[in-house]
């Protein structure tokens, strides 16, 4: 009778959104709200909602302004404003190892998002950062660190060349998230996008241009199993 329930009445309709109430039962996690394209009122009023039926609730693409008024309503949320996320609730106990490097600084905010994202989800994460193929003795310094996760989350801009040497010299899965950071023919992250599915290394699995989020998703999933 509950799994009827579940399809019989999947979602609240506000009108401008329709919250699918059920997508924890489904998927063990909640829904998570983007709020990029979102006024800050029906945030609100999609937050409201959620409260009524989940203990945990997740949003990405979060600004300052944003954060402050979750916050002001929400005194226990949390703003993780390196990854531009707010959570409400309490992060389950962190299980496995999850290993995030980035190429460089600059992919730290998207690296970061992915990160955020794994813990909420209850995965142990680690991360290493600004090991990029520019120097490439730095990663392989922590080479003995790296083999010890379950997952790697590769987060690397410019030639986002760092996820095939990963996949080359480590045997964990990793998942590649290209960023928008470099110059010129970079071209807002296609140039490591194309580089990441192009990738000779076996192992390695690709997501969309600054999805830090979609990345730490995965790699939580993959982690749990």
């Amino acid at each position: 009778m509950e799994k009827e329930k579940i399809f019989i009445d999947p979602y609240d309709d506000l009108g401008y959104a329709k919250l699918d109430l059920h997508r924890e039962k489904r998927k063990g996690f909640p829904e998570v709200v983007f709020c990029e394209g979102k006024t800050e009122s029906q945030i609100l009023k999609i937050a409201a909602r959620f409260t009524q039926v989940s203990t945990r609730i997740m949003f990405t693409r979060v600004g300052t302004k944003l954060a402050q008024a979750l916050k002001k309503r929400y005194k226990k949320g949390h703003y993780y404003e390196d990854a531009r996320v707010f959570f409400i609730g309490s992060k389950k106990r962190g299980k496995g190892l999850i290993t995030v490097l980035t190429g460089g600084t600059a992919d730290i905010p998207v690296a970061e998002e992915a990160a955020v994202t794994a813990e909420i989800m209850g995965s142990k994460v680690e991360r290493i950062y600004d090991v990029g193929v520019a120097g490439l003795h730095r990663i392989l310094a922590f080479r003995k660190k790296v083999q010890k996760a379950r997952v790697l989350i590769v987060v690397a801009g410019m030639d986002g060349v760092l996820a095939s040497v990963a996949g080359g010299l480590f045997s964990k899965p990793i998942i590649a998230v290209p960023t928008s950071i470099g110059y010129g023919l970079s071209l807002k992250g296609i140039a490591p996008l194309l580089t990441m599915l192009n990738s000779c290394a076996p192992g390695v699995a690709v997501v969309n241009i600054d999805n830090g989020f979609g990345a730490g998703y995965i790699a939580s999933i993959i982690n749990h199993l």
